[in-house]
């Protein structure tokens, strides 16, 4: 959440979104509500905490996105965010259907509903990959934020941990795969810091380039 609040206190102070986009936190939306169908007792009991903390997540982003809005002088991005917030609600209206229709016991409804829960998941995780291939290329890790790097791998060792403990193979196999992504970026990073051109203006630091990563912290699973 620490890129979070950089991105959305430099739109307070400047009173406007500039170049940035809705589109990682809107996706953050959609993996927040995903989880919190997994979570329901009535698919996979037992997971309190799964939807909690997403529940929590999912308020967060939808704070993030009202700040966006609130902002937006040139009205582009509010369109994005109704469409895509309302597509979501229907997407996930629809597959909630689905499975309380089509699957009749907590082992199937788990199934279904976990495996598009780490399809959405190692997409987030995975999201950072393309910029991999510039941190190499160019030796500066400019356009990889370290707070982002550090909380991506902390959020996929933790919820590792929370899925051997409840042996929930779904939360495990994405966030394994998630924490050895993170682990992996957290190398390039540490490998490619030190040849990296220093800023001299932190306004300079904390605005994205077009082609930098925005993805989500959110507490996801």
């Amino acid at each position: 959440m620490v890129t979070h609040r950089a991105t959305f206190w430099r739109i307070i102070r400047k009173k406007d979104v500039e170049e940035f986009h809705p589109y990682a936190y809107i996706a953050a939306c959609l993996n927040c509500m995903f989880w919190i169908l997994y979570g329901l007792p009535v698919v996979h009991p037992g997971s309190t905490l799964v939807i909690t903390i997403n529940a929590v997540g999912l308020a967060l982003e939808l704070i993030y996105l009202s700040i966006f809005c609130l902002y937006d002088r040139q009205k582009r991005g509010r369109t994005v965010v109704g469409l895509g917030l309302l597509a979501e609600v229907i997407f996930v209206g629809v597959i909630a259907i689905i499975t309380f229709l089509a699957f009749h016991t907590h082992t199937s409804r788990s199934m279904f509903v976990g495996i598009l829960c780490d399809i959405f998941n190692i997409i987030m995780y995975a999201s950072p990959l393309t910029i991999w291939h510039k941190v190499i290329t160019t030796k500066s890790v400019e356009y990889m934020p370290f707070f982002l790097s550090l909380a991506n791998f902390a959020n996929g060792c933790i919820w590792t941990a929370y899925a051997l403990i409840k042996l929930d193979i779904y939360i495990l196999v994405s966030n394994g795969l998630g924490a050895i992504l993170g682990f992996i970026q957290l190398v390039i990073y540490a490998c490619y810091y030190k040849s990296t051109p220093k800023k001299g203006n932190d306004d300079d630091f904390v605005k994205p380039k077009p082609t930098e990563v925005q993805l989500s912290g959110a507490a996801m699973a």
